[in-house]
């Protein structure tokens, strides 16, 4: 007796052609035994030239002859879940789509061939660039109002000549901003010339800064230049100027003045059009009440004053700061992470990040070498930073719950109390965030 065929299995293509992602599926020897409307649409290759072909001539990924998705599949006897690659179309455009790929098995459990399905991520990543366009400048990614503000005049300030003073914690990305100042300047085309002045010994800052000449001292054999003649038609950072000794400040103070210094053993000067940019991770009005810093050199770097707030006071940002190094290290490393997991980022937004970004990027890349799995999860963190949240928790006496409800109130502070924008920053769907809103009582004050 024949066996009825189910009215499913008789109608699948139909069922197939009818949904959005790409479908196709491959026998055992690679070859494509059916192709459905989306997948003709995604590659630009008709149904009746993908059937009976190797996929690897159809579906042109990166990955295809490093590792292939199907052969992963059916080596590991793992399905692949939204795995994000790279298609060539027919046309030769290359987009980003998400990859699912599993077995196909007969009744008897016989493995019979593939299946792989796939999205267009062409929309997601216009939406994610405008996104990032929105809320980013140069390297730098926030949605926080104050860093909001700041991008705002950036270009203004990048555009002029003026000398810029950034002020922030370390950490919190000093050199980074001005980086975006100077890449973003007239002299973008110039030099970059980083200085860390709180690293230099006292008796090398003034040599390194303004160079010598040979014979200026017992071990200068050769004339070396100093950084402001490296950073001439660029830009020159003075990282962490509070560090500077006194005794040097007045000559800088020449150079802001007077675009001119003179090199160590030297009798002429010379002149300089380096921008300069400085930074300090200290208070420098507070510097001058105590006379270690010169009021008539703070008055003169002090033209327009760029304060970064500490990631404590920005954490909305960390979601956003968590994406963008993820798609770095990815790309960086090799690897295919797609994110983390609700717990590891809620470990993340309790801790207070005395560190700042810096010890955040850390923290990531940290996960990023334990981690060989699609997400990152809470035990991929460092130990210390797990330690020092489970210490908050046992210091407050809170529960978990208690904390929970503290930071949804927090977040939707934050974002005014819209709902929408509070879930998508909590990365929870927004009927999740309404049951809870009223589960804890939340109401707006």
């Amino acid at each position: 007796m024949s066996q009825i065929q189910h009215p499913i299995e008789k109608n699948c293509h139909i069922i197939f052609d009818s949904i959005e992602e790409g479908v196709f599926t491959v026998d055992l020897d690679w070859c494509i035994t059916s192709f459905n409307r989306a997948a003709e649409k995604i590659t630009g290759i008709p149904r009746e030239k993908a059937v009976g072909r190797p996929c690897l001539e159809i579906l042109c990924t990166n990955v295809c002859k490093t590792n292939c998705v199907l052969r992963k599949v059916m080596n590991t006897n793992r399905p692949v879940v939204n795995m994000p690659v790279y298609i060539i179309r027919s046309d030769a455009k290359r987009i980003p789509i998400s990859v699912n790929a599993t077995i196909l098995r007969d009744r008897k459990g016989n493995i019979f061939g593939g299946v792989e399905t796939f999205r267009d991520l062409s929309d997601l990543s216009k939406l994610q660039k405008s996104f990032h366009k929105h809320y980013s400048f140069g390297n730098i990614v926030s949605k926080n109002k104050k860093m909001l503000e700041i991008f705002s005049t950036l270009l203004l300030i990048s555009e002029s000549d003026c000398t810029v003073l950034i002020e922030g914690a370390t950490g919190t990305g000093k050199e980074l901003l001005a980086r975006a100042v100077h890449n973003n300047s007239p002299q973008k085309n110039g030099p970059f010339i980083p200085v860390n002045c709180g690293a230099l010994p006292n008796t090398l800052i003034e040599s390194e800064l303004f160079g010598y000449k040979a014979g200026a001292f017992t071990d200068a054999k050769t004339d070396k230049p100093g950084r402001f003649e490296l950073a001439q038609n660029g830009t020159i950072f003075l990282d962490e100027i509070g560090d500077i000794p006194r005794s040097l400040q007045n000559r800088l103070l020449r150079v802001l003045e007077e675009n001119v210094y003179e090199p160590l053993g030297s009798i002429k000067s010379a002149k300089t059009n380096a921008r300069i940019v400085a930074a300090t991770n200290r208070e420098l009005d507070k510097l001058v009440e105590k006379n270690k810093f010169r009021e008539d050199l703070y008055f003169r770097i002090n033209v327009m004053k760029l304060t970064l707030p500490e990631l404590a006071k920005r954490k909305e940002d960390i979601p956003l700061l968590v994406d963008h190094f993820i798609q770095r290290f990815n790309r960086e490393k090799k690897k295919n992470i797609l994110g983390i997991t609700q717990e590891a980022m809620a470990a993340l937004i309790l801790y207070d990040w005395p560190g700042n970004i810096r010890e955040l990027e850390n923290a990531i890349e940290h996960a990023f070498v334990l981690c060989r799995e699609e997400l990152i999860r809470l035990q991929y963190l460092p130990d210390e930073l797990l330690l020092k949240i489970n210490a908050t928790f046992a210091a407050t006496g809170r529960s978990l719950k208690e904390i929970e409800k503290n930071a949804i109130f927090q977040a939707l502070q934050r974002n005014n109390w819209k709902r929408a924008v509070t879930a998508k920053e909590l990365e929870i769907n927004k009927n999740t965030l309404r049951r809870k809103i009223i589960r804890y009582g939340i109401k707006m004050e």
